[in-house]
């Protein structure tokens, strides 16, 4: 692996510009990319590195391409033979398989940090999420309360966009100290390409939310990102519980794409 691509690697996570590794993970016989060899693909298709060329390299940047817009990592197969070889361009006779993974980490933005707040930070950073969190109580926003987030910031609700970054790789959370807040990050949050929102609350809460953002013209397909109330139905009742529903949920959306709810 050239020294070119680690800093590349390195850059593109500092800058979370978005990009999904390939990385040969099993060979049969003889085939074009060696084990280990990896290629960065970047949103706009360009490669830095390569795993053999041809047309196995194109159906891993395509591939990539879809990673890089779902966060979920993926794994081909390729039988360099018989119709597969005619297909690909290459008749190496062997055996290929390439995962292919996205660059950087999901991220998870926690607005209100309570003490559900927390726990969900706390327990999402365990689990391998970017964590930012934000809250407009100095006493609540605190490295003491998120010893290992990535950002935190304390900041007016209603400046959300004043200090937050959201991209499609992104989850967002809404555990606030009132529905008015909840309703209003809710409302903010479907205007960003953010791909998870969940917020803290119970069905009532739900049918009245989705009524009044239908009657502000928000269409039903939009509310499609909005999971009330968040979480695992698993009857959970602590702040320690909640957590719980909610990370697995998290994890469930990001690693295998299930549209898991609690209701």
């Amino acid at each position: 692996m050239p020294e070119d691509l680690f800093e590349a690697i390195a850059r593109l996570r500092r800058e979370r510009i978005p990009a999904a590794l390939a990385t040969v993970v099993d060979t049969k016989g003889s085939t074009p990319g060696k084990l280990a060899q990896k290629m960065i693909v970047r949103a706009d298709a360009s490669i830095i590195g390569t795993i053999g060329g041809g047309c196995v390299e194109a159906d891993v940047i395509r591939t990539a391409l879809d990673v890089i817009d779902t966060g979920r990592v993926r794994k081909l197969a390729f039988t360099l033979a018989g119709e597969e070889a005619e297909r690909t361009g290459l008749a190496c006779g062997g055996v290929l398989q390439v995962m292919i993974e996205p660059l950087n980490e999901p991220q998870l933005f926690v607005v209100g940090c309570g003490h559900v707040g927390q726990k969900i930070g706390n327990l999402a950073k365990a689990c391998g999420f970017r964590l930012v969190v934000l809250d407009d109580r100095p006493d609540f926003a605190s490295r003491e309360r998120f010893p290992d987030a990535d950002e935190i910031h304390c900041q007016e609700l209603s400046r959300l966009d004043d200090v937050l970054t959201i991209g499609p790789n992104s989850y967002l959370i809404s555990v606030t100290r009132g529905h008015n807040h909840d309703y209003a990050v809710l409302k903010w949050a479907l205007t960003t390409s953010v791909r998870f929102i969940g917020v803290i609350g119970s069905r009532a809460k739900r049918i009245q939310f989705f009524r009044d953002l239908e009657d502000e013209g928000i269409s039903g397909q939009a509310l499609d990102r909005v999971h009330c109330p968040v979480g695992l139905d698993i009857g959970a009742k602590t702040p320690d519980e909640i957590a719980i529903s909610v990370v697995a949920q998290l994890v469930a959306r990001h690693r295998l794409g299930a549209d898991s709810r609690a209701t």
